[in-house]
């Protein structure tokens, strides 16, 4: 019941957090954007509503798959953990035990989400790297005695949909380009879900009134939400670094790999790069992760109130 819980919390928490996501993408792979409001009002402007929504039936489809096995590898390996440790999986867990647990459902969920993150920063994206290509060969000086004909121009999106994003990465550049950033992924997802799962287990713990086993839903909502603002706050300089290879392939490549991507990140942007968007990413992990836990939560109860 823990995979099935979790597929219906991750599927209720991208539906409330995906436009926000757009934003984060676009400020942390366009240097353009002064902020959180102009980059807003800039996507609204070129694109109204759905371009918040851009490359958003791929995250849907997957996400329950994805959020399922993050949450099921997490319980499973607490409770072979406990079970290897103090001879029971029904035993209280050390705060090391969920550390290690929320780390390897990290790790797990890396090898499930990387294409999908591919297509959907690519389709993020698209809007200003096709802005970014020339429509004309001529110079800004007065035109040639013999004037070369204007390039051809761009007739539409390079890509149409999550599928045909995929499709044509893959065909472009191999099975390697499904996985680009996967490394910057790793590092992201492997501490990040640790201190998901620690600090979530902890607040809990704190807000559980006297006398009860569970929190209450106000005291799930607080320990979920106040949860993925610190996995977030530890995620955000490898999501950058992930961003900027991801979306890197469109066109001329920039970054050679993780390390020259950090380093030619900050050496042009100073090191508060690597915490652009930072606030937006907090701020859109509270809500979600509050829906995420509730909704994990009361599947799990209701199951069990059904058992008994």
């Amino acid at each position: 019941m823990d995979f099935v819980a979790g597929a219906i919390g991750g599927v209720c928490g991208v539906a409330v957090g995906y436009p926000l996501d757009t934003v984060k993408v676009k400020i942390q792979t366009e240097p353009k954007y002064r902020g959180i409001w102009h980059c807003v009002w800039d996507t609204y402007r070129q694109e109204r509503v759905r371009g918040f929504y851009r490359g958003l039936s791929l995250p849907v489809c997957t996400v329950s798959l994805v959020s399922s096995v993050s949450f099921g590898t997490y319980r499973h390996c607490l409770a072979h953990i406990c079970r290897f440790r103090y001879g029971s999986p029904d035993a209280k867990p050390a705060k090391t035990d969920i550390t290690l647990s929320g780390f390897a459902s990290g790790l797990v969920r890396v090898f499930l989400t990387s294409p999908t993150e591919v297509a959907k920063v690519r389709l993020q994206t698209q809007t200003q790297t096709q802005q970014r290509r020339p429509s004309a060969s001529w110079p800004s000086a007065a035109p040639p005695v013999c004037p070369v004909p204007p390039a051809r121009s761009v007739s539409g999106p390079k890509y149409r949909g999550p599928l045909h994003c995929l499709a044509t990465v893959a065909h472009e550049e191999g099975l390697r380009g499904l996985y680009k950033g996967s490394s910057a992924l790793l590092l992201r997802d492997g501490h990040s879900f640790a201190t998901y799962f620690l600090s979530y287990t902890l607040l809990c713990e704190q807000l559980t009134p006297t006398g009860h086993s569970q929190p209450d839903v106000w005291g799930v909502l607080v320990a979920g939400g106040c949860a993925g603002v610190l996995a977030w706050a530890v995620a955000t300089p490898m999501d950058v670094i992930k961003s900027r290879l991801q979306a890197d392939g469109q066109g001329q490549r920039r970054y050679r790999g993780l390390l020259h991507c950090v380093v030619t990140s900050v050496r042009e942007q100073g090191p508060q790069v690597l915490f652009k968007g930072l606030t937006l990413n907090c701020c859109r992990a509270f809500p979600v992760n509050m829906v995420v836990f509730v909704a994990y939560e009361a599947v799990l109860r209701l199951v069990q109130g059904l058992s008994m």
